[in-house]
């Protein structure tokens, strides 16, 4: 089965390598990124005054922010440009407008010196306001230059208080300059308001929303989205399910974007010729507050409605994606002109949302499909799954056999043997 991949939810992005003949910067070795085509990142945290909060992990907001990122900079890859920026870290008093004002880049995106950075980290303390969208801008600004993917990832717990900048317009205006950047968004122990602001922030980029209460989950999605900055580059296209596999749009290999219903189903075609293997995976994201105990199932299905072959999974509330996947491969055929198969392909969540959410827009889904060249002949088919382990598997049971025979003549000589004296 194919899990996900940290698919979610939307897809990310990496540096092209360098092709050979190329000439390559000094030092620079082939396939590795150039500064100008490393993958940039660009952390912006929450250091307002209610970081101080005790309430994860007994300690404080803002100890479980340094401690997750102390963490994530041992762990960030080597082509990653890293940056730091903050809002609410200088200004404690009550003007508004300067209060507004104060976002500052903590540690310059760029290589990444792990020792300065987190000195620099080490000297936070919650301070002032919450100026979220200012911050934006100026992350965006941060990330300029370059041909590698950026990215921002959000750190707050608490919803902008300086509107009327909203921070929802400025992610799309951030969106519709078109330089292909994408705002993560975590809040920690999150409410409701502020659960709907950073869900935009991130849905307006194609970004990801996750809640944290706990140092571990904020330390492994941050670390998870940071490495999304160097996964290969793969460009979603934005499709349309239907509900019934006889009016589903025709998919190639690719990966695909749509939104689905709270407990309802989505269908998609895919055409797999003889000889052929059919490879799809989809993810499920809860972008928004859900009930406990759900799934995602996906299933593929003939034409005239005969299951095929499924991939399912639960999950209970402590994770924001579900992901499954499938594979099937097709016999080839020995007729020269055999017409491809269609595959339906339909998703299934059982989703259900909280008192007082909304259900619209759909979930976000993410839907993965590759067609590739399948088993050489009828005989791999049938033995898809364990492929040459049917050799290992006859070998043993041969072994095991022989063994026995050996052990039972054996048995057999040493009683008639001990019967004698």
């Amino acid at each position: 089965m194919i899990t996900r991949t940290r698919l979610a939810a939307g897809a990310c992005a990496l540096l092209a390598a360098l092709t050979a003949g190329i000439a390559f910067p000094a030092g620079a070795a082939a396939g590795e990124p150039t500064g100008e085509d490393a993958p940039k990142v660009n952390l912006v945290l929450d250091v307002s005054g209610s970081m101080r909060t005790r309430d994860i992990d007994g300690g404080t907001r803002m100890a479980a922010a340094k401690q997750a990122f102390n963490e994530v900079l041992d762990a960030t890859p080597e082509e990653v440009r890293l940056g730091i920026r903050t809002l609410g870290a200088d200004y404690p008093g009550d003007d508004r407008k300067t209060g507004c004002k104060d976002t500052a880049q903590l540690y310059p995106v760029g290589p990444l010196d792990r020792t300065e950075a987190k000195t620099a980290v080490a000297t936070l303390a919650p301070t002032g306001w919450t100026p979220i969208g200012p911050a934006l801008l100026k992350a965006a600004d941060d990330l300029e230059g370059g041909g590698g993917s950026k990215r921002i990832v959000l750190i707050s717990d608490g919803e902008d208080t300086c509107a009327p900048l909203d921070p929802c317009e400025v992610a799309r205006e951030i969106a519709a300059k078109g330089i292909g950047l994408t705002i993560d968004t975590l809040g920690l122990v999150p409410n409701a308001k502020m659960r709907q602001q950073l869900s935009c922030i991130a849905e307006a980029t194609g970004g990801t929303y996750t809640s944290v209460e706990h140092t571990d989950e904020l330390t492994d999605k941050v670390n998870q989205l940071v490495d999304r900055a160097a996964d290969p580059v793969v460009t979603p296209v934005a499709t349309e399910g239907a509900d019934t596999c006889a009016k589903a749009p025709t998919l190639e290999s690719g990966l695909y974007t749509d939104r689905e219903e709270f407990g309802r189903q989505r269908w998609y075609r895919v055409d797999v010729e003889p000889g052929q293997e059919l490879r799809a995976s989809v993810s499920v994201g809860a972008d928004r507050a859900v009930n406990p105990s759900y799934g995602v199932l996906l299933r593929a299905v003939t034409v005239h409605g005969r299951e095929i072959v499924r991939g399912e999974a639960a999950g209970n509330g402590r994770t924001d994606v579900l992901s499954t996947g499938l594979r099937y491969p097709k016999a080839a055929s020995d007729e020269e002109d055999a017409p491809a198969e269609t595959v339906c392909l339909q998703v299934t969540n059982s989703f259900s949302v909280a008192a007082g959410v909304k259900t619209t827009p759909g979930l976000p889904l993410e839907l993965t499909v590759d067609v590739v060249d399948g088993p050489s002949d009828a005989d791999d088919v049938a033995s898809f799954g364990l492929g040459r382990g049917w050799w290992l598997l006859g070998a043993l049971i041969l072994a095991g056999f022989l063994a026995g025979l050996l052990w039972g003549w054996l048995s057999r000589w040493r009683f008639a043997v001990w019967r004698t004296n």
